[in-house]
């Protein structure tokens, strides 16, 4: 189904209902939350989901799994195509129990888009049943990928990280940051590892790395992407992009235009 809201479906008698909708650039979809746990693909362009534990980037080619219930809210970056699978409880079992972005195979691509082609009370025991249960299995068996940013609890450390997430920069430290936040150095480092999971200056890293990652696929280039965030060259800057995230920036997106051209007639 294409360009339709998943509010008129929540209760359709199947397990999987898929769609396909399009939205302009800077598109914001406020919070919200579904009855089904939901797979949010990028076909084309970038989007960021923010709930209350952290800030998820999906550049194209990745999805994010959405479990039922969690409010999100969803910022898109350039003109955005997705593909959203949505299940129900009782058939998410292998699915995580928490939000994650996952790599989308050649395989997994082609059945996203093939399945948001299906009406919605699709055939069970046709093709188009053994389609949509294969698509399940191959999510399940997708790998997780470190696109997010976590959020704190604490009220004080929350303003702060959202306000850097909005402007992300290196230069900040811990000692500005902990003196904004009314804390002594110490306090804030132990506070911010216990509800982050990350120490602060890898939390900062990953915040910018995030916020390059959504700049470069819209096509800004890579040196003053760097200057931008904070980084002593381009060069540093891709030396730390490519420990994070597994390759160097323009191979990383690279990887996504190949994986595009071979599915573009379906």
């Amino acid at each position: 189904m294409r360009n339709t809201r998943i509010i008129h479906y929540e209760d359709t008698p199947r397990d999987v209902v898929v769609t396909g909708n399009d939205y302009p650039a800077h598109f914001v979809l406020p919070r919200h939350d579904h009855k089904r746990g939901q797979l949010l693909y990028a076909a084309t362009g970038v989007v960021t989901v923010i709930t209350d534990e952290g800030s998820w980037v999906v550049p194209p080619r990745r999805a994010l799994w959405i479990p039922a219930r969690v409010a999100h809210e969803i910022h898109m970056s350039g003109a955005v195509s997705t593909r959203s699978v949505y299940v129900r409880t009782e058939a998410s079992a292998a699915l995580p129990s928490r939000c994650r972005v996952i790599g989308v195979s050649l395989l997994l691509h082609a059945l996203l888009l093939e399945a948001a082609d299906l009406p919605a009370e699709y055939e069970l025991d046709g093709r188009d049943g053994r389609l949509v249960a294969l698509l399940l299995d191959e999510v399940a068996a997708m790998p997780a990928l470190p696109l997010n940013t976590p959020l704190p609890r604490d009220p004080r450390l929350l303003r702060l990280c959202r306000a850097l997430m909005a402007a992300p920069v290196l230069e900040i430290g811990i000692d500005a940051m902990s003196q904004k936040a009314g804390m002594s150095r110490r306090s804030f480092t132990r506070l911010f590892r216990e509800q982050t999971g990350m120490s602060f200056s890898a939390w900062r890293q990953q915040a910018c790395l995030l916020a390059a990652l959504t700049r470069l696929a819209a096509g800004a280039p890579i040196t003053r992407v760097a200057v931008d965030l904070g980084y002593s060259s381009a060069s540093a800057f891709t030396a730390a992009f490519r420990r994070v995230l597994g390759a160097a920036p323009s191979r990383y997106l690279a990887s996504h235009e190949r994986l595009a051209r071979p599915a573009t007639h379906i």
